[in-house]
């Protein structure tokens, strides 16, 4: 009968159940790898007064700090450099927790402790775990993009918050948290020049929006310098897009095809169509919407079913991964990486480093959601999630041999970049999918779960599955069935995991 490949009481590579522990240096400060802040690979323009003044709440009285805004206002952007200036100041470190990619709140406190690099420990919840392990230490979380799971992140941050008085949260949201003792910031829109005064040359370069489009822009064209010709076209872009950081990127990306001039035109056509939209949506997220328009419009056909096809991943991607849930009904394999390069140009996709020098992919949220709504119109959303479903399948059956081999850690690291993609894929599957799929992912992904310690997030989509997946082949049902039983038994649920392990036997002998 499959199991485990150590006991539960045994370590494994990973940590097995045990809390990692921080060494503790001399001094007081902690060293550089204090902190999992992503790198950023373009510079972070104005905003010197809000970093100021949130440092100043961080390290002073507010334990909770939400930064609250519509999606493109820069939220995220602001948040990691605040957490990057503040990272020597607390002795534990900086831990960011990013929720984008997370659908169900159940799964918010296994985000927070897969940033902190904790595993679960038999005989207590997850909850208790992180309490544990936080309560005398000095931290700093940023929960990132809760908007989605505002309960459930107000609900742990209440509990660590109470129970742990050395611990600090900056949280991304479109809306605050509701949390006694929150403070709420807003993020305002970078600032932009006056429609009806435009300033001098020297003035208007030190405006927030014009130095992000201008630098923006000389990331494409080097030679590009703001000049009493550009300047007036400048100025109205960035004016139009109301400061919107993600919005004056996205216009910003259009330089390669189109003059300054011209960019202000057809966006000014473009926010012209919004007239047509709900009205009742706040002014700038409509502005970025135009935005996104736009941009959408400027591709090629062949882009455009690129782009929505990649809103279906979670967390990021691969470039193998996108070649494999992309390709077919008109998008030719060997065409992925070029349609991904053209996408790229366009700023639609970001373009960040992995392990080994290879890149991984990714498209931020509002892109991401809007991208997602443009396939549903298609009608190819449901076909995609089932190519995206069965990649990440196999992907976990190749895995799961090698996760009791020397290449254990390899695998498991690659597994745990790919978890926003495996729930998304789970999800599917008891949502209006396929229940035999999803129980033979559940199934093969046991170890994983068991090794890199998220036991609580495991037996609750083993459950799930089985619970759906009544009418799955036995062997399926009896992978599953014995995976939940040995979780159970390291989480010290006794008599649960019998039961499991013995309808896992039952099975097992009748095969």
């Amino acid at each position: 009968m499959p199991g485990p490949t150590h006991s539960p009481g045994e370590e494994s590579a990973e940590g097995g159940g045990q809390l990692i522990d921080f060494p503790r240096g001399t001094g007081s400060k902690p060293p550089p790898e204090y902190n999992n802040l992503p790198l950023q690979l373009t510079s972070f323009i104005g905003r010197e007064r809000e970093i100021a003044g949130l440092e100043k709440l961080l390290v002073g009285e507010a334990r909770l700090v939400t930064l609250t805004g519509s999606g493109g206002s820069g939220k995220t952007r602001l948040a990691l450099s605040v957490a990057a200036e503040l990272a020597g100041d607390y002795e534990d470190g900086v831990w960011w927790v990013e929720l984008a990619s997370l659908s169900d709140p159940d799964l918010v406190p296994q985000a927070v402790a897969s940033a902190l690099g904790m595993n679960e420990a038999p005989g207590r919840s997850l909850i208790e775990a992180l309490v544990e392990y936080l309560e005398g230490r000095e931290v700093l979380l940023l929960l990132d993009n809760c908007e989605h799971l505002v309960e459930a992140c107000a609900a742990l941050c209440d509990v660590l918050l109470h129970a742990c008085p050395k611990l600090r949260i900056l949280a991304t949201s479109r809306e605050a948290l509701g949390v006694a003792g929150e403070r709420n910031w807003p993020v305002p829109s970078l600032s932009f020049p006056d429609p009806h005064s435009l300033p001098r040359i020297e003035e208007l370069g030190r405006i927030e929006s014009v130095r992000l489009f201008v630098e923006r822009v000389r990331s494409r064209r080097s030679e590009f310098a703001l000049d009493s010709r550009n300047a007036p076209s400048v100025a109205e872009v960035c004016r139009a897009l109301d400061g919107i950081p993600l919005a004056i990127e996205l216009a910003a990306a259009r330089i390669g095809t189109l003059s300054v001039a011209q960019i202000s035109e057809r966006l000014e056509h473009s926010l012209g169509l919004l007239t047509g939209r709900d009205r009742t949506s706040p002014e700038r997220q409509r502005t970025l919407r135009g935005a996104l328009d736009w941009s959408y419009e400027l591709l090629e056909e062949e882009e455009r079913e690129l782009f929505g096809r990649l809103s279906v991943f979670a967390g990021g991607f691969t470039l193998e991964a996108a070649e494999a849930v992309c390709a077919g009904e008109g998008i030719e394999h060997d065409e992925v990486l070029d349609l991904l390069g053209h996408v790229i140009d366009k700023s639609l996709v970001v373009a960040e480093p992995a392990e080994e020098g290879a890149l991984r992919y990714r498209m931020l949220e509002p892109v991401r959601q809007y991208g997602w709504e443009k396939l549903q119109e298609s009608g190819k959303a449901e076909r995609t999630r089932k190519w995206h479903a069965e990649y990440y399948l196999a992907l976990a059956e190749e895995a799961e041999p090698e996760l009791s081999g020397v290449n254990e850690g390899v695998w498991l690291e690659r597994l745990e970049a790919e978890h926003g993609n495996l729930r998304a894929a789970l999800g599917w599957s008891l949502e209006d999918g396929d229940a035999g799929l999803g129980l033979r992912l559940a199934g093969v992904l046991g170890g994983f779960w068991y090794k890199h310690g998220h036991l609580s997030e495991g037996r609750m989509w083993l459950d799930r599955e089985l619970a759906e997946g009544s009418a799955a082949p036995a062997i399926e049902r009896a992978t599953a069935l014995d995976q939940a039983g040995w979780i159970a038994l390291y989480q010290g649920d006794l008599e649960p995991s019998v039961a499991l392990l013995d309808e896992s036997l039952s099975l097992f002998k009748e095969l």
